[in-house]
């Protein structure tokens, strides 16, 4: 796709002011929608704006709102739109299924052919489920945990996200009052509606703290199904794990007779065409994927060992959907993973992303602004702190410059490059932003010039 954008136009400051139909459209919202909205994710405004941005189409790496005002997108539907926006490839998938049906509440080919795939490329995984949100996978996974082991706790990490439901949207986002000693950190629901026996089920550890997890497991561990994680904690500003820190799991789960389970909803086919494990090279007993596998149709699963699956597959451990593996998802998801899976389609976003990293970095060092960056090329986030030093865990992000971060996002936005509006987020780079053409060049030449501005904007 050429780009309709010119470094002229916006070079105008004020761009994103010139608001009036989403502000029109919000104030409709609100009549008919709870707070105008349909996730708790959109409640955050846009910068100085005191309502959402309604986003009303997007072509290739680009997006466009009510008023007209385009970007160049970089949240990607928080990375769900890996091919970037109305793919070809897609399209043609998606049409192609659309004139055979949509839906029949049966077994479908196309499930099959995508659960194959799904197996072909990620290692450790002999048997899938799917289902259709990456919080109803979290659930199907977690039963089959407490179903493969017959016990009922489960140990995350602080300030790790596996999606809204009870199950596990405990010590999410904590505030330091109440979030406990670091050595032992409280277990705080997400939010009220969540019943205490539920909190009472998911003990929190540290990320990144070998000695306290140790001593945690030794506490709890008769009591333990599993340990869950985000491999690369999307929802923390892309903490990664210390060198060794997966290792040190993976030999205490199977020490322990404890699952180890990766929540890779966002890393999923992202990170790698096998996700964490195959980055990593460090295998769990289950992994939950949604967001990049559907390329921005609705689609997850859970999936791993034979053994651990079996009592699925024998229907012991219930799990069931009408829509689960529907074939118009399913047909989404399998172009997306083929397309994944072609050499050079996973590089070409890592390169591309890589070269915006090396522009946050390069701004900041010449600017004087302490900053880190985190995360890998296709998924990372700058983090303002005072020492400019990477985070080791959740509590580590909330002593960072989240001002500083929203002028610095704000002014983004101004010069036509849409990221996330939380700095505990990420930006997610899709084929489209890495296309080796004049659309892809005049991305990555764009958004360079525009963190460099951006970055002077709050130096």
């Amino acid at each position: 796709m050429a780009a309709s954008l010119t470094h002229e136009k916006l070079s105008e400051l004020g761009l994103i002011h010139r608001t009036d139909e989403s502000k029109a459209w919000f104030a409709r919202a609100n009549k008919v929608l709870a707070g105008g909205i349909s996730s708790s994710a959109r409640a955050s405004t846009t910068g100085d704006l005191p309502y959402p941005l309604y986003i009303t189409r997007g072509a290739g790496s680009h997006i466009w709102d009510a008023d007209g005002n385009e970007f160049i997108d970089y949240l990607l539907s928080y990375g769900s739109v890996i091919l970037g926006h109305q793919d070809a490839g897609l399209k043609s998938a998606i049409t192609a299924q659309l004139d055979a049906g949509t839906m029949f509440g049966t077994c479908n080919t196309i499930e099959v052919q995508l659960a194959e795939q799904i197996c072909r490329m990620v290692p450790g995984v002999d048997l899938v489920r799917f289902s259709n949100s990456g919080s109803e996978a979290i659930c199907g996974a977690v039963r089959a945990a407490r179903g493969f082991t017959s016990k009922t706790k489960i140990l995350k990490f602080e300030g790790h996200y596996h999606g809204w439901v009870d199950v596990l949207a405990i010590s999410n986002r904590p505030a330091a009052a109440e979030s406990g000693p670091l050595d032992h950190p409280a277990s705080q629901p997400h939010s009220r509606g969540i019943p205490q026996g539920i909190v009472n089920d998911v003990i929190i550890a540290p990320w990144n703290h070998r000695r306290q997890v140790e001593n945690i497991l030794d506490q709890f561990e008769s009591d333990l199904a599993a340990i869950v994680l985000e491999p690369v904690v999307a929802n923390n500003a892309c903490t990664m794990p210390e060198p060794g820190f997966l290792e040190f799991l993976r030999e205490q789960c199977t020490r322990r007779k404890l699952l180890l389970i990766y929540d890779e909803i966002v890393t999923g086919f992202r990170l790698a065409r096998g996700g964490a494990a195959e980055y990593f090279g460090v295998i769990p007993d289950l992994m939950i994927w949604s967001k990049a596998i559907g390329g921005g149709f609705p689609i997850s699963a859970f999936g791993g060992r034979r053994d651990v699956m079996l009592p699925v597959a024998a229907n012991t451990v219930k799990h069931g959907g009408t829509y689960n593996g529907n074939p118009l998802c399913a047909a989404a998801a399998l172009e997306t993973l083929r397309r994944l899976g072609e050499p050079g389609t996973l590089e070409a976003i890592q390169n591309h992303g890589d070269g915006l990293i090396e522009a946050i970095k390069r701004s900041a060092h010449d600017l004087h602004v302490p900053c880190c960056v985190q995360g890998t090329g296709t998924m990372f986030q700058l983090v303002f702190t005072d020492d400019g030093q990477p985070l080791r865990h959740y509590r580590d992000i909330l002593k960072a410059n989240s001002a500083r971060y929203g002028v610095f996002r704000q002014a983004l936005l101004e010069m036509g490059v849409h990221i996330n509006n939380s700095g505990s987020a990420c930006w997610f780079v899709s084929a489209a932003h890495g296309a080796n053409d004049a659309a892809g060049g005049f991305d990555l030449a764009h958004t360079r010039s525009a963190i460099e501005r951006a970055m002077r904007a709050c130096a």
